[in-house]
């Protein structure tokens, strides 16, 4: 009866012009469990990972062919899934999913139904086409913890074992402590004016490389406002939390040393580096719980890619001969 509904659906799917050669614009491409995968579904399914990959670099046909034949296993193995939910009658209702896009545009800070629209219009997909998506995914979500996840536990010593490994991974960032004396002007004033600047804090600078105490030089010549009580001191910070220009220089500075002047749009800059704080490692109860939400999120892929296998192995899979279509 499969074969007999299979091949009049197969005849239903080829096309021709009259008076034409016959074309094909759609063909069954598998057959899962007596549910059809079409051609159709296939190209409109690779159409995102085509575009992407032909504005990294021109596809050939092999290329796209191999893209295709990636997009056709994921949809028999979405097709096996959807097959299992039935099984367990595992259903999402409305309501999750207005949930779950209510969720998506406050996390993604989406104002309105409109501008989500607009959103997924430029990711080449309509509303409807996502709201499919979401229901697939939280299906997915709700069939791999009833099948996957329910079996898989982490031990403690799994985590600390983990831990020992991943030394770098949990070290806190290198931090540093510098001081700066800085000369007020900006890339509008008058040239006169930038002059001058330059020449007062090329004198300083004069000064501090000389070995002059750079606590009292900032004191005396800073213009930031708050100089005259603590020396210029920028205080203690990490990689990413000053100006660029600021940051590169004290990057390269050895404890004690004294910079080259520093332009930013703001003015002159000279930096002293006081000292390089090497990041400590965080307590393994700290990071305990971000440590077993990885190493449990690990195993649950490699157990459901496990699962996949064992669910097509035992399903009924035809991959039809579709040369010069894929």
């Amino acid at each position: 009866m499969r074969r007999n509904t299979c091949t009049l659906l197969l005849i239903c799917l080829f096309l021709a012009p009259a008076g034409a050669h016959a074309k094909v614009v759609n063909a069954i491409a598998a057959i899962v469990n007596d549910e059809i995968i079409t051609l159709h579904e296939i190209n409109r399914e690779a159409q995102p990972a085509l575009r992407d990959a032909d504005q990294k670099s021109p596809l050939d046909d092999a290329g796209r062919s191999k893209i295709r034949h990636a997009v056709l296993n994921q949809l028999v193995e979405k097709k096996l899934i959807e097959q299992k939910a039935r099984e367990l009658n595992i259903k999402i209702g409305d309501e999750e999913i207005r949930q779950a896009i209510d969720d998506v545009k406050r996390q993604n800070k989406i104002p309105s139904q409109e501008a989500l629209v607009s959103a997924l219009a430029t990711q080449g997909l309509t509303f409807d086409q996502y709201r499919d998506q979401l229901r697939d995914q939280l299906e997915r979500l709700r069939l791999v913890s009833m099948e996957v996840r329910a079996k898989i536990q982490v031990g403690e010593s799994e985590m600390r074992e983990y831990y020992e490994a991943n030394q770098a991974k949990y070290t806190e960032d290198e931090s540093f402590h510098a001081r700066h004396i800085f000369f007020r002007t900006s890339e509008k004033a008058p040239a006169e004016e930038i002059k001058r600047a330059m020449t007062t804090a090329l004198m300083v600078l004069a000064e501090a490389k000389s070995g002059k105490n750079f606590v009292e030089l900032a004191k005396s010549y800073s213009e930031d406002p708050a100089a005259r009580k603590d020396g210029g001191d920028l205080g203690v910070f990490k990689k990413g939390d000053m100006l660029p220009e600021l940051e590169q220089t004290i990057l390269a500075l050895k404890p004690g040393e004294v910079s080259e002047l520093v332009s930013t749009p703001a003015g002159f800059h000279i930096i002293k580096l006081e000292e390089r704080i090497k990041g400590k490692v965080k307590p393994f109860e700290s990071v305990k719980t971000e440590i077993e939400d990885t190493i449990y999120r690990k195993k649950s892929e490699e157990r459901f890619s496990q699962w996949a296998k064992e669910l097509r192995s035992r399903a009924s899979v035809e991959i039809k001969d579709l040369k010069g279509l894929l």
